[in-house]
């Protein structure tokens, strides 16, 4: 029998898009010839997946899985043709099971998820009729006394993960920290912060904007010696558009995010921070 390498798999798994171990499998069948293999695969019913690879993907969910302790969570992005097959409860069981698969064996790259759920994958779209394919995702898990709070839309195409952080572990079981985490998550996707605070937005950006505000106030005509001070004056409405801390709350707009931890706080006797969070809009940037 000849040697079956790893570029016989991984070309055969490019040209029928099946799963690593069925290419292995085939291939080791076929006596390592790639027509035959592939044959293989095809009488399997496992090759099907090929033909609706160059397909566009541009429906689909993030699916969602909390750990028991709500110490950990995963979100991940999973595309498919048409909004029909996604509002299906067998790809939002998949969608699930993605999620899953990431809170529970800690991926580090998409290429790793993809092996895990190859197989499932290709069966879902040789049953279901459209092509299938995994975006992004994400994993947070609380380092030290906290939880992780999260929030998925209810059409399933925007999901969050915010991680609160605190200063004793018993406060991290108790449902008004667990109600505020959610609430925040859904902050972040109703008014779609980039940063937790000013110190975390991206340089760059910053750097855009001020110029961008710049520009602005010299057009304006104000003295020249002003227009320094007026530009940071103006970075605070920036800021209070992209930075959690500083957005005004949903539920109540005349309060402030940073000043509801520190009042949430007094109530449970205890500091809570914001650490991360993360945000997943179904397409975007992907």
């Amino acid at each position: 029998m000849a040697e079956i390498s790893a570029s016989m798999v991984k070309e055969l798994r490019e040209r029928t898009g099946a799963g690593m171990m069925d290419c292995k499998k085939a291939l080791q069948e076929s006596g390592g010839v790639m027509e035959d293999a592939i044959d293989i695969l095809r009488s399997k019913g496992l090759s099907k997946a090929a033909k609706k690879a160059g397909r566009a993907t541009s429906e689909g969910l993030i699916g969602l899985k909390i750990a028991p302790d709500n110490r950990a969570a995963a979100i991940a992005e999973v595309l498919c043709e048409t909004d029909f097959v996604a509002r299906g409860e067998r790809f939002k069981t998949f969608a699930a099971g993605v999620a899953d698969r990431v809170l529970t064996h800690r991926p580090a790259q998409a290429e790793v998820l993809l092996d895990m759920v190859q197989n499932e994958l290709n069966n879902h779209i040789a049953t279901l009729g459209e092509n299938m394919s995994l975006g992004r995702f994400e994993r947070y898990e609380s380092d030290g006394p906290g939880i992780v709070g999260t929030y998925v839309h209810s059409n399933g195409k925007i999901g969050v993960l915010v991680e609160l952080g605190v200063g004793k572990a018993e406060t991290a079981g108790k449902p008004e920290l667990l109600e505020l985490a959610r609430n925040l998550a859904m902050q972040v996707a109703a008014a779609g912060a980039v940063a937790v605070d000013p110190a975390g937005v991206d340089p760059a950006a910053l750097e855009r904007e001020r110029a961008v505000l710049r520009q602005k106030t010299l057009d304006e005509g104000k003295p020249a010696d002003k227009v320094d001070q007026i530009v940071e004056g103006r970075l605070r409405k920036f800021y209070q558009e992209v930075c959690l801390l500083e957005q005004p709350y949903i539920r109540d707009d005349k309060v402030v995010i940073k000043n509801l931890l520190l009042d949430s706080g007094k109530a449970l006797r205890d500091a809570i921070s914001v650490r991360r969070f993360a945000c997943i809009r179904l397409g975007e940037n992907a």
